[in-house]
């Protein structure tokens, strides 16, 4: 097994798909269908179940996942140990809030322990907000969510970007305590939607799906800790990743309908290899 057949496995865990995991990887989809199978083979199990065009992970591919993720950030690190001297001075880190919530401090622990030279500045904001900083060279890399639905708009430029898969939240719709189950917008019993700043994702995801919905006006908040104390008093629903829901005092009363998976980006500009950036992704890698 070599470090190549890990970054293809991995690439079309992220992606779900033969074709988008071989555009990333800049190879011809048969030779990656080769290698996957290759490794099953190499392992005895199945590592993906086929749904026509869509690779899920089966449970033994959720497990092998985390060891090539494991295995991909130690071969950075060896690299990174074969370099006279490791990353100094500030380095620009954005992220949408709900990611800076869930995901980041262990990350954040687990580089400054192994970084201490490297001044770690996080910046937070909405994904269109953070591309467009990136784009403007005031961020190094940022952590950003992916549109699953085609039309909404971040400011990607993908000549001057590129962009690897991290994290895949589970996006919520969260309902009052005594609000009524739903299966569509049609069902929603209160008039506004709380979400955050204009150009975040999740914000222009609850957006299309409530599109249907009679008389729903959207509330801006900053926090979603604000956002729980709205729909708690039964005024609004609101949206956010189920990571975040779960993190929250009081969130255990409230109610949920599942809007699908929706995925954490890391970004940053091409052909900009900073050492710092290595040392971070490789954090992030770790879980």
């Amino acid at each position: 097994m070599d470090l190549s057949v890990l970054e293809i496995f991995r690439a079309v865990a992220a992606e779900q798909s033969i074709t988008l995991a071989s555009r990333r990887l800049g190879r011809v989809p048969s030779n990656v269908t080769t290698r996957i199978q290759q490794l099953e083979q190499e392992l005895g199990v199945a590592l993906f179940s086929r749904e026509g065009k869509r690779m899920r992970l089966t449970r033994e591919g959720e497990v092998f996942l985390t060891y090539a993720n494991r295995l991909s950030a130690l071969a950075d690190e060896a690299r990174s140990a074969m370099k006279p001297s490791g990353p100094v001075g500030l380095f620009r880190v954005g992220s949408i809030e709900s990611t800076a919530a869930s995901r980041l401090p262990p990350v954040l622990a687990r580089f400054h322990a192994a970084w201490p030279a490297v001044s770690l500045q996080l910046s937070t904001g909405g994904t269109r907000r953070l591309v467009r900083g990136l784009l403007a060279h005031e961020l190094d890399c940022a952590l950003v969510s992916q549109p699953p639905i085609e039309g909404i708009d971040i400011g990607y430029d993908a000549g001057r970007l590129e962009a690897e898969s991290i994290f895949t939240e589970d996006l919520l719709i969260v309902l009052p305590p005594s609000h009524p189950p739903i299966a569509t917008a049609a069902d929603i019993r209160v008039d506004s939607l709380a979400a955050l700043e204009p150009g975040c994702t999740y914000r222009a995801v609850a957006e299309h799906w409530a599109r249907n919905a009679r008389g729903l006006r959207v509330q801006d908040l900053t926090s979603y800790h604000a956002m729980l104390a709205v729909v708690s008093a039964g005024n609004a629903i609101g949206v956010m990743p189920r990571s975040v829901l779960d993190l929250l005092p009081g969130g255990s009363g409230i109610q949920t309908h599942h809007l699908g998976p929706i995925k954490t980006l890391l970004v940053r500009r091409r052909d900009e290899a900073l050492p710092a950036f290595a040392a971070f992704r490789q954090a992030l890698l770790q879980g």
